[in-house]
């Protein structure tokens, strides 16, 4: 999903800035609810204020909502049906490969300096491990850890200098 909301929103349409896109993106990751819904919120917003947040989420939301609802009235055992289990795994392949690639695109825009780049490192190698052995530890500690050690670096050594032509 983030891949075509970066694809319309910062590439086709210009709503946003890529930059502005990587900030959604964490912050739609670190917040209650889906990625796509959050990001729509944050581009509406910015487009339209309140009302523009409030119509963009809705068009998000009702689509999928209304669909669900007919499946969920019309079908009691729909995930019992065979050709749709297997579509679901399929999506669920699908999903994970839009989630790798927006992953890829981010880590090329990402600034390359050292602690980013090293909590990234550290967090993708606590993921796997925790995936391949089955371990109960929620992501969301894997990214409240890394913004701990953020914040203690940010104490500790201030504001990362800024480049020239940087606003302050």
């Amino acid at each position: 999903m983030i891949p075509l909301i970066e694809n319309i929103c910062v590439e086709k349409k210009e709503w946003i800035s890529h930059e502005d896109m990587m900030n959604v993106t964490v912050i739609a990751e670190s917040t209650p609810g889906p990625i796509a819904i959050n990001c729509a919120t944050f581009v509406g917003y910015k487009q339209k204020g309140i009302l523009g947040a409030i119509a963009a989420t809705l068009g998000v939301v009702l689509p999928s909502f209304v669909v669900i609802s007919l499946i969920a009235a019309f079908l009691d055992n729909f995930l019992e049906i065979t050709w749709i289990a297997s579509a679901f795994r399929g999506i669920r392949i699908a999903v994970g490969i839009l989630i790798f690639d927006a992953a890829i695109r981010m880590i090329k825009k990402m600034p390359k300096k050292a602690l980013p780049c090293t909590i990234l490192i550290a967090s993708f190698i606590a993921m796997m491990l925790i995936n391949i052995f089955a371990w109960n530890f929620s992501s969301i500690f894997l990214m409240l850890i890394a913004a701990v050690i953020s914040l203690v670096v940010y104490l500790l050594f201030g504001p990362p200098p800024k480049k020239e032509g940087e606003k302050q």
